[in-house]
């Protein structure tokens, strides 16, 4: 694991790993106003959504989560989306966030995977 190179102006980590059989490349940066999560299979970005919590008066936290670009009939893209958004908010930060995900398989165990590699990732990165 490789994490922010001094000389480069954002914060980043990345890790590789495998999920059911495909090497998988993830990447986490962090900006000023949102997290940028990139995981790959193919080698490129895939598609790419936007999440973020509503902010408003109601007690119940209420999330967004749209396609910027690409696959638009998987909802599991969007569920895993939302579950890092519902993570990141439950953990004080309020950053938004951004997801590409370049899969070569759309499964729920390869979600899954990614999904928790991630949040472990951000609880030793620092979500703020």
């Amino acid at each position: 694991m490789e994490t922010s190179d001094p000389a480069f102006p954002i914060r980043y980590t990345d890790l590789c790993l495998d999920i059911k059989g495909h090497k998988t490349d993830i990447i986490i940066s962090s900006y000023e106003d949102h997290f940028l999560v990139m995981a790959t299979q193919i080698g490129s970005m895939g598609t790419i959504l936007h999440a973020r919590k509503e902010e408003g008066v109601s007690v119940d936290p209420t999330f967004t989560v749209s396609i910027v670009f690409g696959k638009r009939d998987e909802p599991m893209l969007v569920a895993c989306a939302r579950q890092l958004i519902e993570h990141i908010s439950n953990s004080g930060s309020r950053k938004s966030l951004v997801l590409s995900l370049g899969l070569r398989d759309h499964s729920m165990g390869t979600l899954k995977g990614i999904v928790s590699a991630v949040i472990e990732k951000l609880a030793e990165y620092e979500l703020n």
